[in-house]
């Protein structure tokens, strides 16, 4: 049966947020004295794939003299996202110099946007205002480089902000989830409860069939990646009758989480995975995942 995404919250981050109209709002948000921009001047930003451990929904747009990078934090924040910022703004500032042929051993100035990162946190954990890249250095003391992250915690006094209204969206499907379970009924009853309460009513009444289609697993998804990881299980373990059981276990375990990762499987989800099918203990399957990730 079709079941509600895992990642339900972060799917609807990059469907929102990519849509010009409400990139706009969400810039009026964060610039809300820039009376001055339209929907014209902003430009979606392709951003690399940088210490990105879950689904890639992270945003990224230039607004004339200003490079925004927003990262969404859920339920479990880290501490460590000023260092995946400054790794964005070094490598997007590049793409822009080169893009736009920009001489970085001319003698002249070279004219680069604003880099502003934020990350707007939909958790519940007492988290500071602003992270900085200085906080994680082994050496204390005045940093001649720095980044400093903004956090967005949806608690403006204007109700209808649009990052507000994200954030009280996510609270909902949190809610709503707990009270039902992941399934099709709830991604249902998120939308009514949304709409009901106005929060994000026009996104989510005017594009109700494709934010349904992007907080819910197609039964045809799953089945392919429940037979994927069949195979990769069966394949691997008969190879181990010959060469011996623990190494036919370790390359299957080693399979399964390079294919559920090619399948955009959050490693906590392939942690599960690994407890279910090789019956780990939880502490041995996370061990597990971090060991073979990145092969």
């Amino acid at each position: 049966m079709p079941q509600m995404k895992r990642t339900v919250k972060d799917s609807v981050f990059t469907y929102l947020f990519q849509d010009p109209k409400y990139t706009l709002q969400l810039y009026k948000s964060l610039h809300g004295d820039d009376d001055g921009v339209e929907e014209k001047d902003i430009e979606l930003i392709t951003l690399a794939n940088v210490l990105v451990d879950d689904l890639y929904n992270d945003l990224g747009f230039l607004v004339k003299d200003k490079l925004i990078i927003l990262v969404e934090a859920q339920s479990t924040f880290s501490p460590n996202l000023a260092y995946r910022m400054h790794l964005y703004s070094a490598l997007t500032s590049k793409n822009y110099a080169d893009e736009n042929k920009l001489d970085s051993f001319g003698s002249k100035k070279m004219p680069i946007p604003m880099f502003e990162p934020y990350v707007i946190y939909t958790g519940d954990q007492e988290v500071p205002d602003t992270l900085r890249l200085s906080d994680l250095y082994i050496v204390k003391g005045r940093a001649r480089v720095e980044t400093e992250v903004q956090v967005l915690r949806g608690d403006a006094a204007d109700k209808n902000d649009i990052v507000n209204q994200y954030v009280r969206f996510c609270k909902i499907a949190d809610e709503e989830r707990r009270k039902s379970g992941s399934t099709v009924e709830t991604v249902k009853a998120i939308i009514d409860r949304c709409i009901e309460e106005n929060v994000l009513a026009d996104f989510l009444a005017s594009r109700r069939k494709e934010v349904e289609d992007i907080m819910v697993v197609l039964y045809d998804e799953a089945k392919v990646r429940e037979i994927h990881e069949y195979n990769v299980r069966k394949d691997a373990l008969e190879e181990g009758v010959e060469r011996g059981r623990d190494e036919g276990t370790e390359k299957g375990i080693s399979a399964m989480v390079l294919a559920l990762k090619a399948f955009a499987v959050t490693k906590d989800a392939v942690a599960e995975k690994l407890m279910q099918f090789y019956q780990l203990s939880p502490q041995v399957a996370e061990a597990k995942v971090e060991q073979y990730w990145d092969q």
